[in-house]
């Protein structure tokens, strides 16, 4: 392989630990000349925020090398001209959707990441009047769970997002992974072909069968949120298991 994608949650980051051995990892593919870019799901905190975090916890990389949803929905709103947007998302996502309008009135998007404790009656019942006036939905992610380190497993924005396409019967546009558009987005950043690129995450469905739709070749990882049961019942398995990011060898 000639280049990786690599997860950040349950991947690089057991809450904000990092997992035993993901910073000699990184390390290894800069010294054996391996581009890499970070592709998360995060939409808690922007680009500069992950990359902190990620130093705080050992791992030298910088926002340039980190890929997120909320820069895809960015794209795609203000490619379509129409920039007037109602926001589920935590302001700390809006420094990486500049050049987007944050309308509370008469939106032409509504953007939906995670909110946690902030997915509030008020605030789902606001989104749900927007989209019953027009607007159009973007799900950053539709992600049902994640890991967040001691806290153990707790509700992602997937399953609100999906309570506004029940509520409106509009089916939302999603980003993030396992989209094609994410793993595209990420792969002409990287600047390679999706057959010399290894996808490295903890999610079968979001980092590996993406992934692997995409062209790329896949790991899985056995931290974060890896289920044995899971990858039994798949129709589909990815090319390596690894029990963490630590076992990642480079050769060249």
């Amino acid at each position: 392989m000639r280049g990786a994608l690599i997860d950040v949650d349950g991947t690089l980051l057991d809450g904000e630990s990092a997992i035993p051995g993901a910073a000699a990892a990184i390390a290894r593919l800069r010294t054996g000349g391996i581009p890499f870019r970070l592709t998360t799901n995060t939409t808690r905190r922007p680009r500069s925020a992950i990359a902190a975090a990620l130093a705080a916890a050992g791992i030298d990389v910088s926002p340039a090398e980190i890929v997120i949803p909320a820069s895809l929905a960015r794209q795609r709103i203000v490619g379509s001209g129409k920039l007037r947007t109602g926001m589920l998302v935590p302001e700390s996502c809006l420094p990486d959707l500049a050049g987007v309008i944050v309308d509370a009135q008469t939106p032409d998007w509504v953007v939906v990441g995670d909110l946690g404790r902030e997915f509030t009656f008020e605030r789902m019942n606001e989104g749900f009047r927007w989209l019953r006036a027009g607007a159009a939905l973007i799900a950053l992610h539709k992600n049902r769970f994640w890991h967040a380190g001691a806290r153990g497993i707790v509700l992602d924005a997937g399953p609100f997002v999906i309570a506004l396409e029940f509520a409106t019967g509009q089916k939302a546009e999603v980003v993030g992974k396992p989209s094609a558009a994410f793993f595209e987005l990420a792969l002409s950043d990287l600047g390679l072909p999706a057959a010399d690129v290894l996808c490295v995450g903890d999610s079968l469905e979001n980092d590996c069968i993406g992934a692997a739709q995409a062209g790329c070749r896949t790991a899985l990882v056995r931290t974060g949120l890896f289920d044995a049961g899971e990858l039994s019942n798949a129709g589909t398995a990815p090319d390596l298991i690894l029990d963490s990011i630590a076992d990642l060898i480079v050769g060249r």
